[in-house]
């Protein structure tokens, strides 16, 4: 790949300690298509972060330090404006997470953007064909394959209305020995971050305080945001 070409260009004077010592041309790509979801990744948080400001929200983090791995359950999800404070989130908190997505869904040239902002792909076949026991069991083994693993998932599993949560969050912790902190987004106060921390122990109890938590928290779209009656 030549240096003087295009974005690469850019992107060598940029990091160019990243890029010193790769001799072969397939790695410098591999290494420039890296540092290019990096930027695409960081650009999209700015521009988040400074529509949340603008619009006078309130960023709120009360999650530890020490706390490296664990499941980001993020709620209430009722609209695509959900996205700004949750990248921002991402931003503030200087945290990478990732979110599952099946792995055909990562083609060219979507992928880039799609791992840019945290897409893991999973091959949903391997359930399918019995390879392994289930999708929580997949999704708890990432944690085995990701250092300092933060995987966001959005227990609602649609922006309508949905009266049962998918709780396979709770399983996929309790099966990594990860806690469950809990993001949220209220738009009445006009305040997003990150709130209280689970455990994973005993599933009902556990649940009781999630749904709890999020009790008081206003959605965009009130009307589609609904509580597990089972757990109230």
């Amino acid at each position: 790949m030549a240096q003087n070409s295009g974005a690469s260009a850019w992107l060598w004077q940029k990091y160019p300690a990243s890029l010193d010592g790769q001799h072969r041309e397939h790695s410098q790509e591999r290494t420039v298509l890296k540092i290019f979801k990096r930027e695409i990744y960081r650009v999209i948080q700015t521009v988040c972060s400074w529509i949340f400001s603008w619009y006078g929200w309130k960023f709120v983090n009360h999650l530890p330090p020490e706390i490296k791995s664990y499941v980001l359950v993020g709620a209430p999800h009722t609209s695509n404006w959900d996205f700004i404070p949750a990248m921002t989130v991402m931003k503030r908190t200087k945290i990478n997470a990732k979110f599952v997505i099946k792995k055909e869904w990562l083609f060219f040239p979507l992928g880039i953007i799609l791992r840019a902002i945290g897409a893991i792909g999973v091959d949903r076949k391997k359930i399918q064909t019995g390879q392994t026991k289930s999708s929580t069991d997949v999704m708890a083994h990432l944690f085995e394959e990701h250092k300092d693993l933060i995987l966001m998932i959005a227990p609602e599993g649609t922006r309508s209305a949905n009266h049962e949560w998918k709780s396979g969050f709770w399983h996929i912790a309790q099966k990594a020995h990860v806690p469950i902190v809990l993001a949220y987004a209220d738009y009445a106060k006009k305040e997003a971050g990150l709130g209280k921390i689970i455990y994973p122990t005993e599933f009902e109890r556990d649940m009781r305080e999630i749904i709890s938590f999020y009790k008081n928290v206003s959605a965009c779209h009130p009307e589609k945001f609904k509580l597990d009656h089972r757990f109230i």
